[in-house]
């Protein structure tokens, strides 16, 4: 199972998240809603909801982080960490770090100093595997240009989500359904094409989605300052409606998010 933004239980976390990032006040004084409470009830609504372990490592994640007390926190996250483990993929294994961290954290408030020093350990262990030997592809990048195998693509170029940014890097994705949003949301006129990419240099987790809203890098997201050579192309993969197009586009022209470049 990957990543998909129009799963119920992400969809849930999202909404969560939308209560806790801050409601206006008004809704908060006619709904008579404590938002933080209603978000806390929307990630247990998601655990519920879940019929995936991979759906019950992102709620039981963020169950853990509402919590106020640190032993709660704790059995949750380990729980998010069971749940984790047991997936284990390239997705669930890029959000081992954070969990470490958190778990470390909670370790560390209730005095435990050798469960401290032990996840924090493991965290270090993640972070100094390379991505490259974590992540093997394949790999796609979406855009509307009309490219040839064996065409390199490069950083350089003006961003999709900022018309005044030039981008340092080249971004890419081991998701197809990510490379067709990308493909979709792309500069341009003409058809929306994914194509296979290989890296010819070091890559990274890309930071704008990286431990941003949900942990660890689940879109499969990267970047590169080195070209992707184009291998093949993609046609069948799955294409937005216009509606579902111009929903994305309102969602990025409201975004106030600072792209990290």
């Amino acid at each position: 199972m990957e990543f998909n933004p129009t799963n119920p239980v992400i969809q849930l976390c999202m909404q969560a998240m939308a209560l806790e990032a801050g409601p206006q006040p008004f809704q908060v004084k006619v709904q008579k809603i404590n938002p933080k409470e209603k978000a806390a009830a929307l990630y247990h609504s998601a655990w519920e909801a879940s019929t995936h372990d991979f759906e019950r490592f992102i709620a039981a994640f963020f169950i853990g982080r509402s919590k106020e007390k640190v032993a709660d926190q704790l059995r949750w996250l380990q729980t998010s960490l069971d749940m984790a483990q047991k997936v284990n993929s390239v997705a669930t294994g890029s959000a081992l770090e954070i969990i470490y961290q958190k778990i470390a954290w909670c370790y560390a408030a209730l005095g435990n100093a050798e469960a401290e020093n032990k996840y924090n350990s493991l965290s270090e262990q993640v972070c100094a595997t390379p991505i490259s030997l974590r992540e093997t592809g394949p790999f796609y990048h979406g855009t509307k240009a009309d490219l040839q195998i064996g065409d390199l693509l490069t950083a350089g170029e003006k961003s999709n989500y900022a018309t005044d940014l030039v981008m340092h890097h080249i971004y890419f994705t081991a998701l197809i359904g990510g490379a067709g949003l990308a493909a979709a949301l792309a500069k341009g006129e003409g058809p929306e094409r994914v194509y296979r990419v290989e890296p010819t240099g070091h890559f990274e987790n890309d930071p704008n989605v990286t431990n941003q809203k949900f942990p660890g890098n689940l879109t499969r997201s990267y970047r590169s300052k080195y070209p992707l050579k184009i291998v093949g192309e993609e046609t069948s993969f799955e294409r937005l409606t216009v509606a579902e197009r111009q929903k994305w586009q309102q969602k990025l022209s409201e975004s106030k998010g600072k792209i990290i470049n």
